[in-house]
């Protein structure tokens, strides 16, 4: 019976997203994203990996085995019940039980719990074999973006944080796309994908540093709970170069919605140019933590991280929203103890409403830091250096 009613459960809410979605798209003329959603989409996303694959299987073999036992117990006991009504003449059974029939209905349930047990324990226990990785990535989930640090393998030291692209978040603030505006990726679209070559075995440490997150990309046929405090992992292995699309799976917060992951499958040639690539632009951006800035300097790269990381919290303005505390006008940036906002940045506050931004360098931070407390009404005048960040870093 719970078969049946998550069967009907499921139907009912398919139907549901068809009518929604279908309505969505004659309004905005979305198309099907590759590797994305797609218009009118019912079925699993088109796999790309063999463990996908073998769960889009598994769902359709469980879904047409529920289906017959669906049909064949409501057959019988439609039968049943209208050839042998009370109003043609029949009498009930003055039998108590049969065993023939506990046997059968014993034996036949557990036929069918075998058959469904057997590839469904196959497929679980490939999901969970870790092990001769090529490449081992971490994600760690953070309100409301992912960090990528490449740990072992092709692109070893790679380090870089994946957020939504600005313009769609103040699309988004804006109340969205205007009617026959193409959003085929709207809220999908990040600063920096997370790129991994075709036919390796890629495995993902999933954690987190705030809340509980969840690393899901649906053509992979992953997903993994990002936890604080805990280390998870999973895998995959990309058989098709293109772009994949995923979310954040677990309701993390206001912004759950604003949590996308993009990850682009290249070739092994591509993947090496790219590591090369990305290995120049950390080398250009290793800043002396003991050089100097003039106030102008800092600032305005201050001005550029705060768009990149703060200002879908702390608005472009500076005034917040709702539980999130203003900057212009804060006790704690007008402070002339520079110390105090250093250490909010680095190690957060208020259970991590606030999150701690550690991944962000010592010049970023103290640039970030020196913009809002000479940007809006605040003109304290002051300078963060890198050096002071440094000195409090633990």
């Amino acid at each position: 019976m719970k078969s049946i009613i998550n069967t009907l459960s499921s139907v009912s809410l398919s139907v549901g997203a068809w009518a929604s979605t279908a309505a969505w798209s004659v309004a905005h003329a979305v198309n099907d994203l590759p590797g994305g959603p797609a218009v009118n989409q019912l079925n699993l996303a088109p796999p790309v990996t063999k463990i996908a694959e073998e769960q889009q299987w598994l769902h359709w073999f469980m879904m047409i085995m529920c289906s017959v036992i669906f049909v064949a117990v409501f057959s019988v006991m439609f039968y049943s019940i209208w050839k042998h009504r009370k109003s043609v003449g029949h009498k009930p059974a003055t039998f108590t039980e049969s065993v023939t029939v506990e046997v059968i209905w014993t034996i036949i349930p557990f036929i069918i719990v075998i058959l469904m047990a057997l590839p469904a324990t196959k497929v679980v226990v490939a999901m969970k074999d870790t092990t001769n990785a090529d490449i081992t990535i971490k994600a760690t989930g953070m309100q409301w973006k992912w960090g990528y640090d490449y740990i072992k393998g092709e692109g070893e030291g790679i380090g870089f944080v994946s957020t939504l692209d600005n313009e769609q978040r103040l699309l988004s603030d804006a109340g969205g796309p205007k009617k026959g505006e193409s959003i085929d990726n709207y809220l999908l679209k990040v600063d920096n994908p997370l790129v991994v070559p075709v036919d390796k075995k890629v495995r993902i440490i999933t954690t987190a540093n705030d809340v509980i997150h969840a690393f899901m990309v649906p053509a992979f046929g992953i997903k993994q709970d990002a936890i604080p405090g805990f280390v998870r992992d999973t895998w995959f292995r990309a058989e098709k170069v293109g772009d994949y699309y995923g979310q954040c799976a677990e309701l993390c917060g206001k912004e759950h919605a604003y949590m996308p992951i993009h990850v682009k499958v290249l070739s092994a040639e591509d993947y090496s140019a790219w590591v090369a690539a990305e290995g120049k632009k950390m080398a250009a951006k290793a800043d002396d933590p003991s050089k100097v800035w003039a106030l102008n300097d800092i600032v305005k790269r201050g001005e550029k991280v705060y768009a990149q990381n703060c200002a879908a919290c702390h608005q472009a303005n500076g005034k917040g929203a709702g539980p999130i505390k203003p900057l212009d006008g804060a006790a704690v940036v007008l402070n002339e103890d520079k110390t105090k906002q250093i250490l909010v940045l680095l190690n957060g506050q208020n259970n991590n409403t606030m999150p701690a931004w550690r991944n962000l360098s010592d010049t970023d931070i103290a640039a970030v830091i020196s913009y809002t407390k000479n940007n809006w009404s605040n003109k304290t005048g002051q300078v963060v250096q890198p050096a002071e960040v440094l000195a409090l870093r633990k």
